[in-house]
């Protein structure tokens, strides 16, 4: 600086305008170390960082390298040099001091919001990322941090002690409630979500209050999205997981089984008692020949140990067309290869009700994969339906337009018999 004035005061200049000069030839001096201070770190020391960084076996500093960490940090340069030359400027001395020092404040939060999301980024590299997200606590940080980083500025600014803006903001923690009401829920949530393992990234949910039936793609500090089947999204919030009931599948998709719990309606005017000829049907079917020939030793037991005479079909025991088939589809789930035969497995019988007899399976698919499951079902569904007139058996459904076009049709030919016979 000293060479500066030596230079001005080489020409016959006015002392008013030789000052200004000065001054114009300072700030153009200084201008001139931070373009060349910045091009030096940018294009010298940035490439040496990001060669370095390239060339380790380590993913969490290319992380750091690609959130443009270290080239943030060289905005420092510049801001350090104009404060360290503030001096020079007696009549503006505080002002540059202070505006150096607030945009050393502004930088850094920017550099710490880089790095929280790069912290964030290597995070979601490890499995349990998705069993405990951080997400929601990096965002309160930044929340935090901005805000300190605001009251330093500020209290810079006013030449205050932060301490005592501190204490002010004590008088507005109303109006802070209010505003950050769904932050502050956000992060109570978060914290009861994660320490309760209620969701994680890739669960299926079920949340039909807002539209929510898909896979959790993210879970933040105030919402959690979801991703419906339809490819649509849908913006849940995260304390509306604890305050409300969901439906989370991770346990069916853990277990390595999804239930099947379907009926089929069996019409009761169908049902009878088997006789003889049916009976020896039976046998030659598959599944049915070892319970036949059990069954039957077992009724004949019964009747024989307790004198029941057997003209009247009603009296004593005996097999029912409804009873063989149920038989029949327990043991045709049991060995069906797409039922996981370690898990619940059984056929049973409902109330009747107005559309007759149901009859339900209740078993586990070995797959939980949804193609394969819905295929598994349909499987056993479509074998059922076809098999069940096997039995002498009707499936129960309201007649459709077809059946009363057959009826009338019927009803007609029968007319026109009637006349013909007149």
């Amino acid at each position: 600086m000293n060479f500066i004035k030596k230079f001005v005061s080489q020409f016959d200049l006015d002392p008013a305008a030789a000052k200004y000069f000065s001054i114009f030839l300072d700030v153009l001096f200084i201008a001139l170390i931070c373009i060349i201070a910045n091009f030096i770190t940018k294009k010298v020391v940035i490439k040496i960082i990001t060669h370095i960084v390239s060339n380790t076996k380590f993913q969490w500093d290319n992380i750091i390298l690609e959130r443009q960490v270290f080239r943030k940090l060289s905005h420092f340069v510049p801001a350090i040099i104009i404060y360290h030359f503030s001096s020079i400027f007696p009549s503006y001395h505080l002002v540059i001091e202070k505006c150096a020092i607030a945009y050393l404040i502004i930088v850094g939060l920017w550099v710490i919001n880089s790095f929280l999301d790069a912290v964030t980024d290597i995070y979601q590299t490890y499995e349990i990322s998705k069993v405990k997200p951080i997400k929601g606590y990096i965002q309160v940080t930044k929340i935090i941090s901005v805000t300190l980083g605001v009251i330093l500025v500020i209290a810079n600014m006013i030449d205050k002690s932060p301490f005592i803006l501190l204490s002010g903001i004590g008088a507005l923690s109303a109006v802070v409630l209010l505003v950050f009401k769904d932050s502050l829920l956000g992060l109570v949530a978060g914290i009861q979500l994660a320490a309760n393992d209620m969701v994680r990234v890739g669960d299926w949910i079920e949340m039909p209050k807002y539209g929510a039936d898909g896979d959790i793609i993210d879970i933040s500090l105030n919402t959690v999205k979801v991703q419906n089947f339809d490819k649509t999204i849908t913006m849940v919030p995260s304390y509306a997981l604890i305050s409300d009931s969901f439906k989370n599948w991770r346990g069916m998709q853990s277990s390595g089984g999804r239930r099947i719990k379907r009926a089929i309606f069996i019409d009761t005017n169908s049902i009878s008692f088997c006789n003889q000829e049916m009976i020896e049907r039976y046998k030659d079917i598959h599944y049915l020949s070892d319970y036949i020939i059990n069954r039957e030793r077992e009724i004949a037991e019964f009747n024989s140990m307790n004198d029941i005479n057997r003209n009247n079909p009603v009296n004593g025991r005996a097999l029912t067309n409804v009873g063989v088939f149920r038989a029949y589809i327990s043991n045709y789930i049991q060995n069906h290869p797409g039922i996981n035969q370690e898990m619940s497995l059984m056929v049973r019988q409902l109330a009747p009700s107005e559309y007759g007899l149901p009859l339900e399976i209740y078993a586990f698919t070995n797959d939980v994969r949804w193609a394969i499951y819905e295929t598994v079902q349909a499987d056993i569904f479509d074998h059922l339906f076809a098999v069940a007139q096997e039995f002498g058996l009707h499936l129960f459904q309201n007649p459709s337009g077809h059946d009363l076009k057959s009826m009338v049709d019927a009803s007609k030919r029968d007319g026109m018999i009637r006349e013909m016979d007149r």
